[in-house]
């Protein structure tokens, strides 16, 4: 068993989490990995549950990289402003290698994703929302926090009086770089967003940037186009329906 945490008074729930994450129902996410919320001991969290890799992986993850579940709370350390307050993570082996993983977090009570604004043209705020959040992703950015999926699931967005509060998730793919500009707008591809929508961000954080407004919009637009283009190929060989 490999386990880190934020303080010592968590000790016991990472220790005992499989008990609690099994008897909990309140599952939010469950595809190749399962996210359930639990309430215990006045703790609101959030239990990420990794799928037990294939054999390659075990040996992989046992012996020359990082876990998944600690690459969550490793990078959650590292940016601790930008996430939902990391709690800790636990690793279990099985003769001798990893086999379940969990990263533990507390709940951030969020109000929607990036997603709701970004298909519903009659969000409240919409444009707000945008300009936001592209000052958020400049913050990001200039810490040289490169998220490899920041896609809109992964955007969580909370309103505070006048204020939206940003907090992103599912990190245990990212890099810490000093990005060059295209990557920087490049990073916004994932969002799947119309092309006007997009050019409201990318505007916002030209003008923070102080960089060319048309130049960056063209160019994250181009970036956006050819993601999206790249996925929907990727739907018409399996048949699914293509969104554009």
């Amino acid at each position: 068993m490999k386990l880190d945490l934020i303080d010592d008074k968590y000790q016991n729930i990472l220790q005992n989490i499989r008990t609690y994450f099994n008897a909990s129902n309140n599952s939010i996410h469950k595809a190749r990995n399962e996210i359930k919320t639990i309430e215990l001991d006045d703790n609101d969290l959030v239990i990420k549950s990794f799928k037990v890799p294939n054999i390659i992986n075990k040996i992989i993850y046992t012996f020359f990289k990082s876990s998944k579940a600690k690459k969550s709370y490793d990078n959650s350390i590292k940016i601790i402003e930008f996430v939902p307050k990391p709690i800790g993570f636990i690793e279990f082996q099985e003769l001798g290698l990893i086999s379940d993983s969990y990263f533990i977090s507390e709940n951030f009570k969020y109000d929607f994703t990036i997603r709701e604004p970004l298909v519903n043209e009659n969000f409240k705020e919409r444009t707000a929302i945008f300009k936001e959040f592209a000052n958020f992703t400049l913050k990001l950015h200039e810490k040289g926090i490169f998220h490899l999926d920041y896609s809109p699931g992964n955007i969580l967005i909370k309103k505070e009086g006048d204020n939206y509060i940003f907090k992103i998730v599912d990190i245990n793919r990212m890099q810490f770089i000093d990005m060059t500009i295209s990557q920087r707008l490049k990073n916004f591809s994932k969002l799947w967003a119309k092309d006007s929508d997009l050019s409201i961000i990318v505007q916002e954080y030209a003008q923070l940037m102080n960089i060319d407004s048309d130049t960056s919009v063209q160019t994250a637009l181009r970036y956006s186009q050819t993601h999206k283009n790249r996925k929907n190929a990727k739907k018409r060989l399996k048949g699914k329906k293509v969104v554009d």
